[in-house]
């Protein structure tokens, strides 16, 4: 997995996101409202995709699509 496949798949999973917008330095929450609902759909994808469990604590310590992307790579290689 590469920063640019973990982007993309999270701009197709997030309509209000656009194709393009999100760079590894996006700070997540200035593309899209991190609401209840949203966390839910984001930590579902990436139990799907990547076979990782984060929870919303993770996602609370994580501003940028990098930081996220770093949570699931560290879990990733840690189970």
């Amino acid at each position: 997995m590469n920063i640019q496949d973990f982007i993309q798949k999270v701009e197709h999973e997030f309509d209000q996101i656009s194709p393009g917008s999100l760079k590894p330095e996006s700070n997540i929450r200035d593309h899209f409202e991190w609401d209840s609902i949203n966390a839910l759909v984001f930590i579902a994808l990436v139990n799907v995709e990547y076979d990782v469990e984060i929870n919303a604590d993770d996602l609370q310590q994580s501003a940028t699509v990098s930081d996220l992307f770093q949570l699931i790579e560290a879990k990733k290689h840690s189970a």
